[in-house]
């Protein structure tokens, strides 16, 4: 694949990914993606991946579920062994390929999707319900029920 600079497109079903799959809120929906193998100038062997793909996350903020569009975009340097990991350039991350060389195209993008996801995710659209926030500022006491400076007591002591 490398040799002959391969490229492949598609779509998969979220049901594909079992792992991913586990820790989503709801598996409707499918991921597009692209995958364009090659050497680079130094020529090491590379993947390029790229996958869009709408995610259904619980929202830790409201626990509500919520669609969280996301999109990967990762260069993954080919490698046989962990000594070769020193030599990918900047920007490359080691993908560790079998001494058959195969590759199970489905696992790699299902890696690169968990990478992805938000260790906290917080739907961007959420607010917290009053009863967690509590008064605004302006909902606060009025000024004249609440001493000036809290340390006017320990002055009096002090005078004393």
């Amino acid at each position: 694949m490398v040799s002959a600079q391969r490229s492949f497109q598609g779509v998969l079903p979220i049901t594909t990914f079992q792992r991913l799959g586990e820790v989503l809120a709801g598996t409707d929906g499918t991921a597009q993606f692209e995958l364009d193998f090659g050497r680079d100038e130094f020529g090491t062997a590379y993947l390029d991946v790229r996958v869009q793909v709408p995610l259904t996350l619980i929202c830790q903020r409201t626990l509500e579920p919520f669609v969280l569009p996301t999109t990967v975009e990762s260069r993954l340097g080919l490698i046989k062994s962990e000594r070769e990991e020193s030599a990918l350039p900047p920007g490359c991350e080691p993908l560790l390929v079998a001494e058959d060389g195969r590759l199970n195209l489905a696992d790699v993008i299902e890696d690169e999707l968990l990478l992805a996801l938000p260790l906290i995710p917080v739907n961007p659209d959420s607010t917290l319900p009053d009863e967690v926030v509590g008064p605004g500022p302006e909902e606060e006491l009025p000024s004249e029920d609440r001493s000036d400076n809290p340390f006017a007591v320990l002055r009096e002591l002090k005078k004393q």
